[in-house]
């Protein structure tokens, strides 16, 4: 897939410069090589924009610990994170459960001080792109990984959130160290009772709202989400279903 190709979709999606820009991306379904992907988005959003992408950390046997330098972004959300992730204007945030990359004017500004503790709420990344008014980008992605929304469960005021402590092993600027945080539990929804595809169900209610940009970029169909109102949706939504209404 030629970049120029790539480029002329993403404007027709209304990305521009200085925007701050969340993707998740599916290259199955854009197609091409990822390399050329961020190229594309990155030539968008010169110079004064910011690419961001949630990259988390692959724990393997060769390194046993998270290196932040190092350490891959996880499999589990294909090669576009790992591609950004080795990008030599690529800057990594530190919290060892929510991580994330980005490149641009802004990069330094939105990794910097990257909480340990609640990671996807104050003070994150996640809350950054939403008061910068970021946008957050699909492309062929699923409905139902859209990291944003962990802002939004971490900013509903509901009860019965579960909260987990998981122990981290890091090796930052060559020392090791084990740290224990505390945070909501982003493995599954927040709470117990919610349904495994939730996420999916708030991208679909706001996109039926008719504000979302929808194209077509490469091979994949595609949407273009204001991150702040697409927060506060979320938050909406899961306060009138799963709030205290005693």
């Amino acid at each position: 897939m030629p970049v120029n190709r790539i480029v002329e979709d993403l404007k027709g999606l209304g990305i521009r410069s200085p925007d701050f820009v969340m993707a998740h991306v599916s290259m199955r379904k854009v197609g091409g090589r990822a390399e050329d992907l961020v190229e594309a988005l990155l030539t968008v959003l010169h110079p004064d924009g910011t690419l961001l992408s949630y990259v988390d950390f692959e724990e393997s046997d060769d390194i046993p610990f998270i290196d932040p330098s190092h350490s891959p972004a996880c499999r589990d959300y294909g090669i576009f994170p790992e591609i950004v992730r080795r990008h030599p204007n690529s800057i990594r945030s530190l919290n060892p459960g929510a991580s994330v990359c980005a490149i641009g004017k802004q990069a330094k500004w939105l990794c910097a001080d990257h909480p340990n503790e609640y990671g996807y709420g104050i003070n994150s990344p996640f809350h950054k792109l939403v008061e910068k008014d970021g946008k957050v980008l699909l492309l062929g992605s699923d409905w139902d990984q859209v990291t944003l929304l962990h802002y939004a469960e971490h900013l509903a005021d509901i009860p019965g959130k579960r909260v987990v402590r998981p122990t981290y092993d890091l090796l930052i600027d060559g020392v090791k160290s084990r740290l224990t945080v505390e945070e909501f539990d982003t493995g599954d929804p927040v709470r117990s009772d919610m349904p495994p595809d939730y996420f999916r169900q708030i991208v679909s209610d706001f996109i039926a709202t008719g504000t979302v940009i929808e194209g077509i970029v490469g091979g994949a169909e595609s949407w273009l989400l204001p991150a702040a109102d697409l927060v506060a949706i979320a938050v909406e939504k899961i306060e009138r279903e799963f709030g205290d209404t005693r």
